[in-house]
């Protein structure tokens, strides 16, 4: 059975940002820069603004570069850096996601920023839907400390086309204690009926909740509330 009240989660690049999402009623906040890129990490300065202006849990993306690769030596090097301020700053739960040339996941990478997070809760980033192995990706990482949630739209472009992978996949994870499904990316509010009645129960948006429709505008409070009002 889903939760009585389904989880949203809002994407913020600032504490205005923050503020917005939390009057309209996000449960959960996706702290992110550069979202051209689809999000790399905030600045310092930025995540204790936030932290600041806020009072919910904040998921602090640890990503220094576009796509899904970590970097090789140098580039794991920088996210630990980058994991490590972040947590000195107050962080305690973070975005994290790497794979590898042939679409696994990265556990190099993975495994050298987890070993700096304390065991802090994270979840796995939209690189699950960047690979035609997701059932490895999943096993992968599933029990790796800290896992708790898997942000995905089930591989395509628009969440609502993923329903059937979704539907599969929170079912299978929740069967054998896996991480839970956070539905994102292309999500609308028309797809959300047939997630919901799919079983899923955690939704994440980013551009559906900002004035124009883009990254260059804020979040928009009325949007979030409109959100929050559908899911219950």
């Amino acid at each position: 059975m889903s939760d009585p009240t389904p989880l949203l989660e809002v994407i913020a690049v600032d504490a205005d940002d923050a503020r917005a999402a939390v009057a309209g009623g996000a449960d959960r906040l996706e702290l992110v820069s550069e979202m051209r890129h689809a999000g790399f990490a905030p600045a310092l300065e930025t995540f204790e603004a936030i932290r600041a202006a806020v009072d919910v849990p904040l998921r602090v993306m640890i990503r220094r570069r576009e796509g899904f690769s970590a970097g090789g030596v140098q580039g794991i090097a920088e996210l630990v850096h980058t994991a490590e301020a972040l947590r000195r700053a107050g962080a305690r739960e973070f975005v994290l996601g790497w794979l590898d040339d042939d679409g696994t996941a990265d556990g190099e990478a993975v495994r050298a920023v987890l070993d700096v997070l304390g065991g802090a809760s994270w979840t796995f980033h939209k690189a699950m839907d960047a690979t035609s192995q997701r059932d490895a990706v999943y096993d992968a990482v599933r029990k790796l400390p800290g896992l708790d949630t898997v942000l995905t739209s089930g591989g395509f472009a628009a969440s609502g086309d993923g329903v059937e992978v979704l539907r599969a996949e929170n079912e299978r994870e929740r069967a054998i204690g896996g991480p839970r499904l956070l539905v994102g990316g292309g999500l609308t509010q028309e797809a959300l009926p047939t997630l919901r009645a799919a079983g899923l129960d955690a939704f994440h948006v980013g551009t559906a909740v900002r004035a124009s429709g883009g990254w260059d505008s804020p979040v928009d409070v009325a949007k979030v509330a409109q959100w929050r009002k559908l899911l219950g």
